[in-house]
């Protein structure tokens, strides 16, 4: 050491951090930098597992459509199929992407807390009740005026009616989710408590009426709104308190046992998502089996909460957690446009595998799963355009206060 040099120390005794020294930890990236600020815009008491639940069921549902959805170029026209019609043991595939239900109870767990804190701050219901619905519905107008700009062109164009008709259907699928969910929010307060076991005996009801008596298939339409409640009331009785640990273990053995006895011995279809051409869906409308199999989903989800949320003390996985929930609406939206903007741009080299061809064979399944970075590529793409609608035109890294928005999970 030089003369006349001594080392500075700082309050606790020790040498102030020296870039240029040998070993020290390097300068966080963008990513890192994002962490950190998400990190410190957190509140303290925030249930940062609900906000991974609901991530974790948008993103179940996107890579479940990406997997079991195909546009297939016959005769310069596409239409939909699906490998679950030519491969029907990939049914369990549809088990683990078919996550509404954790969503409807995420959903329900949110919306009363946030109601009830609503009327404790004096925040009329009318009020509550518009705030969530314009920011569930403020991304769905650039959704709607692109697929009817787009729409109009192709038939312009000389694009075949019924490609025009898959397409569309395709794009806009989405939103009947979230007119089920905005009825549902809108009669929060006169279903905060309802047991589940209420509507899930009008599911039952509707189900013996329909394929036991031989009832109007239009029936069936009645568990649209039976069904989901199901899951919707479970997360209403989650804010009460009155979900445990057993509660999640029941639900899982009891949902999953109810689910397997449906499909081996009363003829419901093992894949818990339509099939083109099946005589029945689980899904559309909701039946029996779909919904025990959502309560066997929510059983789990109660049970991995508590470590999902010491893991997400990591600000790393909080982060990118974060993230999700922040475009949510933007990834949920626009997931299934990517992936035929990916197929129609594909079209210029010609019926490419695994995005034109057939899914009838373990070759398209590979080439498939090969495709899925690109469309997660063409979904960036739609993120980037199109985030602004579902942030109101602000920017989630002032003050990070929108990546932990009340919006979230833990404080309604």
């Amino acid at each position: 050491m030089p003369v006349g040099k001594s080392p500075v120390l700082d309050v606790s005794g020790r040498r102030p951090h020296d870039p240029s020294r040998r070993g020290a930890p390097p300068r966080r990236g963008g990513f890192g930098r994002f962490a950190g600020r998400v990190e410190a815009a957190t509140p303290p008491g925030r249930d940062r597992a609900v906000d991974a639940l609901r991530a974790f069921a948008i993103l179940g549902v996107v890579l479940g459509h990406w997997l079991v959805t195909a546009l297939v170029a016959e005769d310069g026209e596409l239409h939909g199929a699906s490998p679950l019609q030519h491969l029907p043991l990939l049914a369990p595939v549809s088990w683990a992407f078919q996550t509404l239900a954790v969503f409807f109870l995420v959903g329900g767990h949110v919306a009363t807390r946030s109601h009830a804190a609503a009327q404790k701050r004096g925040v009329s219901y009318g009020a509550w009740l518009r705030a969530r619905l314009v920011r569930l519905f403020r991304p769905v107008a650039a959704v709607l005026v692109l697929w009817t700009v787009a729409a109009g062109c192709l038939l312009v164009s000389g694009t075949d009616y019924d490609t025009v008709h898959t397409l569309t259907k395709l794009a806009l699928s989405p939103l009947w989710f979230l007119l089920v969910f905005a009825g549902l929010t809108a009669a929060t307060p006169l279903v905060s408590r309802v047991s589940p076991l209420w509507p899930l005996a009008v599911v039952l009801h509707v189900d013996i009426v329909r394929f036991g008596l031989g009832g109007p298939a239009w029936l069936g339409w009645i568990n649209v709104a039976a069904g989901w409640l199901v899951p919707y009331t479970l997360g209403a009785a989650w804010t009460r308190g009155e979900l445990t640990r057993r509660s999640g273990r029941v639900l899982l053995g009891g949902g999953a046992v109810a689910t397997a006895a449906l499909v081996l011995w009363a003829g419901y279809p093992a894949s818990m998502v339509g099939v083109p051409g099946a005589p029945v869906s689980n899904l559309n409308p909701p039946t029996l089996a779909a919904v025990t199999f959502g309560l066997a989903q929510c059983g789990l989800a109660l049970l991995v909460r508590e470590p999902l949320g010491r893991w997400l003390r990591r600000p790393a996985a909080w982060a990118a957690v974060a993230f999700v929930n922040l475009s949510a609406m933007t990834i949920f939206l626009w997931h299934q446009t990517a992936m035929m903007a990916v197929t129609a741009l594909g079209l210029l080299a010609g019926p490419l595998p695994g995005l034109h061809t057939v899914p009838d064979g373990p070759a398209w399944i590979l080439a498939r799963l090969a495709w899925l970075p690109v469309f997660a590529l063409g979904l960036a793409v739609c993120w980037a355009a199109f985030r602004a609608h579902e942030q109101g035109g602000r920017r989630a890294s002032r003050g990070g206060s929108l990546v932990v928005r009340g919006e979230g999970g833990g404080r309604g």
